[in-house]
């Protein structure tokens, strides 16, 4: 009886301390990933393409991940073999994919907009875990999608966005699609190293964008003019290396780590405070104090990625 009682109380203090390190990990993703928008939005306006900014963004952080990815490694060479598939689903959607097509989105479309339009994504993920389960989600993780949702579209207030261009639409629907593939292949069970998966899945993904650019079905613009940013003229590459560092290094090795320890249901609406970090770096970077409104919005978004939580450990626990 004690050692069961012992064994429970190890497994409850594993989960907990799992627990601790997804959100950790999750949150410090969404905030390094909320920083992409205000730093990409002056290289696009300065004559980049997106293809180009992501091309280059993911590249360096490929290359920055690389050594610590290969060491992780430790000359296991076939685990790259039998990982190949998700490797090439993370880099070519979860990374390229979902990038490229929310960069292009907001350049037709109000970025708060193209944020709403690609966490749209999070309703893929959690159909595509009922459909693989074979059973409806809880009660309780059905109503905190509702509220998160219902909180992000308070946070974005996309009812004041008229003249709408369908282009942006359908570039942000496409981002949704790759931010789906995003959560559900890093949920997957894998024995390659999170820093090996992340370094050489961010390399597929510049390869793709690079591809795509040599035989025309992407444009690759660059510019080396000085570009504007918070009111100050600064060189063209300092919004790549934060970008490159903070908005895809950190935010992808983070989120990996995030979603292995929560799961992709949960992880996906733990990044929608996302949202929530872009406000704030608004707020703190470009003097955009948030709204009464975003505030509340921000409140019940919370709710309902709390309301995703408890209903997600309720269908895991037993009886």
């Amino acid at each position: 009886m004690t050692e069961a009682v012992a064994q429970a109380t190890s497994t409850d203090t594993h989960t907990r301390r799992q627990a601790v390190i997804g959100w950790s990990a999750a949150l410090v993703s969404a905030a390094a990933f909320g920083t992409s928008g205000a730093f990409a939005k002056p290289l696009l306006a300065s004559g980049w393409s997106a293809g180009a900014v992501v091309a280059v963004r993911l590249g360096l952080a490929a290359v920055v991940l690389l050594i610590p990815g290969l060491i992780a490694l430790r000359g296991r060479w076939g685990l790259l073999r039998d990982h190949w598939v998700p490797l090439a689903c993370y880099g070519v959607f979860g990374g390229a994919t979902a990038q490229v097509a929310f960069f292009n989105a907001v350049q037709y479309v109000p970025v708060a907009l193209g944020l709403l339009l690609e966490y749209l994504g999070i309703l893929l993920v959690v159909a595509w875990v009922a459909l693989r389960g074979r059973r409806l989600p809880s009660r309780l993780t059905l109503i905190g999608v509702a509220v998160a949702i219902t909180g992000l579209v308070i946070v974005l207030d996309p009812a004041g966005m008229s003249g709408l261009d369908p282009r942006g639409l359908a570039w942000g629907l496409l981002a949704a699609c790759g931010l789906a593939v995003y959560f559900v292949v890093s949920a997957r069970p894998m024995t390659l190293p999170p820093l090996t998966f992340v370094s050489v899945g961010l390399s597929v993904g510049t390869v793709a964008i690079l591809i795509a650019g040599i035989v025309g079905l992407m444009p690759l613009r660059a510019s080396t003019a000085d570009v504007s940013f918070v009111g100050v003229t600064l060189p063209w590459w300092l919004p790549l290396v934060e970008l490159a560092l903070v908005a895809a290094a950190a935010a992808y090795a983070l989120g990996f780590v995030g979603v292995q320890h929560l799961g992709s249901t949960v992880a996906s609406f733990v990044g929608l405070t996302e949202v929530l970090f872009a406000v704030a770096w608004a707020w703190l970077l470009l003097a955009e104090l948030p709204g009464l409104l975003q505030l509340v919005g921000g409140i019940i978004l919370l709710a309902g990625v709390a309301a995703v939580q408890r209903g997600q450990a309720s269908e895991l626990r037993p009886g």
